[in-house]
């Protein structure tokens, strides 16, 4: 039996409309609710380093125009200054839309590459899921407690260049596919994040250091052929670590990966390739694909 259409699926003007409800709906949410956002700025970095960390901005990626790119880094550069120096005070909340607001040609922003549905386009404001995926990486890295996250679900490109374990980003669209973490520590934390060459660099500081430390290390990390498809898997731990012993006191799975390639599976190192489940797998020829 065939599956019922969405109304947002009737045509362009339908899919505007849902679009719309959406984000009154979610405004509406926010007002009546009971969260405080976060919205106070600070220039100066606050003393203790929580985690840091940077991303490549460019990347080589098959049949994407360089000017996507560019469009990229742009937009990366725009809503960076929006986010940078943000506090976090304890029980408040940081939204990403909120923070950024609505990426808009008229703000200066400009066309970039975009996913959805698991394929690549572009629109303007693409990009800025990086700028997602670093914060979540620096809060994932704290004892600070996600609120909302929407998992990318499929492996899009090969792991070039790759310095985080995979499947730790996060989706965006404005915004109501948003990102938000709450601070439920007894200090206030700060975001701090700029642009330096061809990287996107962020921090996390606070007050004082937190009695424990963080890591994530992914494990059982492979690929294989399940399902007439090919299929990225591994397992993500959040390990709490005591600072002052370094005694692992939690060892937590986050992250249970099982996502579609949707790459060129004839990119797949060979030795990442693994029989699964008594199954058999065989080396992807160059025209042979996921999608």
């Amino acid at each position: 039996m065939a599956q019922r259409k969405l109304f947002c699926e009737y045509g362009p003007v339908c899919y505007w409309i849902a679009l719309r409800k959406e984000r009154f709906l979610r405004r509406v949410r926010d007002l009546t609710g009971r969260q405080r956002f976060a919205n106070t700025r600070q220039a100066e970095p606050l003393p203790a380093l929580v985690k840091g960390h940077c991303s490549v901005i460019r990347r080589r990626l098959a049949g994407v125009a360089p000017r996507l790119q560019e469009g990229k880094a742009r937009n990366l550069e725009l809503a960076a200054a929006k986010v940078n120096g943000l506090i976090i005070a304890p029980g408040e909340t940081f939204s990403f839309w909120r923070t950024v607001g609505n990426a808009t040609r008229r703000k200066g922003y400009q066309e970039g590459l975009t996913i959805s549905g698991g394929n690549l386009g572009r629109g303007i404001g693409g990009g800025l899921c990086q700028l997602a995926n670093l914060i979540h990486w620096l809060v994932l890295n704290s004892p600070l407690t996600v609120t909302e996250l929407h998992h990318h679900s499929d492996a899009l490109f090969p792991d070039e260049r790759r310095t985080v374990p995979f499947g730790t980003g996060t989706s965006v669209f404005y915004n109501n596919v948003d990102y938000r973490f709450r601070n439920d520590t007894g200090q206030p934390v700060q975001l701090l994040v700029w642009l330096r060459e061809d990287e996107l660099c962020g921090e996390l500081r606070c007050l004082q250091p937190f009695p424990c430390r963080y890591r994530l290390v992914e494990e059982n990390s492979h690929y294989a052929r399940l399902e007439g498809g090919y299929y990225r898997l591994s397992q993500v731990y959040k390990l709490t670590i005591d600072r002052a012993s370094g005694a692992v006191l939690r060892r937590d799975l986050i992250l249970d990966n099982r996502s579609r390639v949707l790459f060129d599976p004839a990119l797949i190192p060979p030795e990442e390739l693994r029989e699964e489940d008594g199954g058999r797998w065989c080396r992807p020829t160059q025209k042979e694909n996921a999608l």
